[in-house]
């Protein structure tokens, strides 16, 4: 048991906390499990004890919240609740651990389906984007989605790579001969989803037979995002995942071919060099 953090995160929030515990750290913050007055069970993502949290990670905490909120707006895929937000602290409710199971994996595709389903205003957020501790431009563009993608999501961040040797020139290019056909590329035109946007495995609790969507990079974007996003890694029972969602809104022909273009912004970074030029050249092969 953390006295210190315990009584450091209430005067943060403003919530009764009765008992903090250390379980983790990640992008500059503690994560930490609280118990709140009443017995009740809460995660914290929790700046650390210097005076000030950096204006980048009060920042992500209020994107991850905005996020959350938005989601659960839709009444499709569950998220935690969003118990106190502020510059140095984010808490969200706990969700007891579970297991996939093929009637979960089913649901939770349909309900990913309808989450994407209710839609967004525009491709983009009113609020700043965070993947990880990493920024994402968020503007909307007004614009379809492909150009959208390629000005917001892969033109910053080859740029970024190429910048700091994580990608060669070579490399480079190959993205940018992605960007100069995206438009043939994309599919058929699609309005904006509400997309999770960081849907990776990892990202998807199971609990009381549901998936549970946690640590969103929320936005109006492209529904076959989220589906790339799942199969970048792999999902447990990922086929019943993707049953539920034809069988609520069937997809688009040829999504599956499109899923490299799709991974292209989440494969950046010095560990993933071979996974971009990969996704680059089997986009390019459509």
């Amino acid at each position: 048991m953390n006295f210190p953090a315990a009584r450091r995160i209430g005067q943060q929030t403003g919530l009764a906390v009765r008992e903090a515990r250390v379980v983790g750290s990640q992008h500059g913050y503690q994560h930490l499990m609280l118990t709140l007055g009443g017995g009740r069970r809460a995660f914290a993502k929790v700046a650390g004890a210097q005076e000030a949290a950096p204006a980048e990670l009060a920042a992500a905490f209020a994107a991850e919240a905005s996020g959350l909120r938005w989601l659960a707006e839709a009444d499709a895929v569950p998220v935690p609740e969003v118990l106190a937000v502020t510059e140095t602290a984010l808490v969200i409710s706990m969700i007891s651990p579970g297991h996939a199971t093929p009637s979960a994996a089913f649901g939770f595709g349909a309900e990913l389906a309808r989450l994407h389903a209710a839609g967004a205003p525009d491709f983009g957020a009113p609020w700043r984007g965070f993947i990880a501790s990493l920024p994402l431009d968020n503007t909307p563009g007004g614009t379809a989605w492909p150009q959208w993608y390629a000005r917001r999501r892969l033109l910053p961040y080859l740029r970024m790579a190429v910048d700091s040797g994580a990608l060669r020139p070579g490399d480079g290019r190959l993205v940018e001969a992605v960007v100069e056909r995206i438009d043939s590329l994309a599919g058929p035109p699609e309005p904006p989803s509400r997309i999770h946007g960081d849907c990776w495995a990892g990202n998807v609790l199971w609990s009381g037979d549901r998936g549970w969507l946690i640590d969103p990079a929320a936005h109006g974007g492209h529904r076959e995002t989220d589906l790339a996003m799942l199969d970048l890694f792999g999902a447990p029972h990922q086929d019943r995942i993707l049953a539920g969602y034809n069988d609520t809104v069937p997809l688009a022909a040829g999504w599956r071919s499109r899923i490299p273009l799709h991974q292209l912004h989440p494969l950046f970074g010095p560990s993933y060099r071979e996974g971009v030029v990969s996704a680059a050249r089997s986009a390019l092969s459509v």
